[in-house]
């Protein structure tokens, strides 16, 4: 196994500012951005450079790297993909909170939800899917499913409507399937949901009820890969607040994989912020943010 020590006989040293642009050169800040392109989709704009370098530098000092170089090497060479982790962990936001973007819950509970299972009952199935796609520390896939939990009532238990929450962070992930947020993520939830869905968990903690945690399934997953080994398609996608760190070619790639792993007339929920372009012909335009499969 590859040693996780890493080599010291650069000869371009860190600064003592981490901050500053100037502690990585262009070469290294190219060669780690192609490689987090190739890896995660995420864009790391030159504009994105005193923020690479002002998130990475304290790492490096810690591990006893003597450049961006070293680092780079050391990348390349660890096979167990937890450097590859730990640097995306730094690079993207997981900052989220409950009922963000409340109207998209709003919608999913009416009319998104009654127009998927009426078709879904037409079918004669009781199968409804639902796919929180960068589902970061997991306040979103939790928020559908208590609002899955709300609009079926004492229906529910007849119905396969669990979830499918995934994330590029393991680190998020591991928040995610603990369920144990601070009072202040809880702030923007609806009152009779967090009566009814969470316990407190120690000093201003809220845990998640374990039959909700029971219908979620938390799955590490990288959206880039070129082709997605769900068996069934989904009724229903969120992927909000992910596509921001992409370029345009890899959004509109992500896209086509999201459209073929939909219903038709599916729903895709994306973030406010994001748009799927005038040009895209696969979805039509539902309100703001808000997609319908054609």
């Amino acid at each position: 196994m590859q040693s996780a020590q890493p080599a010291v006989n650069s000869t371009q040293s860190l600064p003592d500012m981490p901050g500053t642009a100037m502690g990585i050169s262009d070469r290294d800040f190219r060669l780690i951005r192609d490689l987090v392109y190739k890896r995660f989709g995420i864009n790391l704009t030159q504009e994105k450079r005193t923020l690479l370098v002002g998130r990475l530098g304290k790492l490096l000092r810690k591990q006893g790297f003597r450049s961006f170089q070293d680092y780079y090497k050391y990348l390349l060479a660890d096979r167990t993909g937890r450097a590859l982790d730990s640097l995306v962990n730094r690079i993207s936001t997981n900052f989220t909170f409950f009922y963000r973007e409340s109207e998209h819950f709003d919608f999913f509970l009416f009319p998104v939800l009654p127009e998927m299972v009426k078709r879904v009952s037409g079918e004669n199935e009781r199968d409804l899917r639902v796919w929180c796609a960068g589902c970061s520390s997991g306040q979103e896939p939790y928020t559908l499913q208590m609002l899955m939990r709300e609009y079926f009532g004492k229906r529910y238990a007849m119905w396969k409507a669990g979830l499918l929450a995934t994330d590029i962070s393991a680190k998020a992930l591991e928040t995610a399937m603990r369920g144990v947020y601070p009072e202040d993520a809880l702030k923007k939830l609806p009152r009779f949901l967090k009566r009814r869905y969470f316990r407190k968990a120690g000093d201003g903690e809220y845990g998640v009820t374990d039959d909700i945690k029971r219908d979620i399934t938390f799955r590490r997953f990288n959206l880039m890969n070129k082709r997605f080994p769900f068996k069934k398609p989904f009724h229903i996608i969120f992927c909000r607040n992910v596509m921001i760190y992409f370029d345009q070619p890899t959004r509109d790639a992500l896209i086509r994989r999201f459209h073929e792993n939909m219903v038709p007339g599916g729903y895709l929920f994306i973030g406010h912020s994001e748009t799927l372009g005038r040009e895209q012909a696969l979805y039509e335009y539902v309100k703001p943010a808000i997609y319908r499969k054609k």
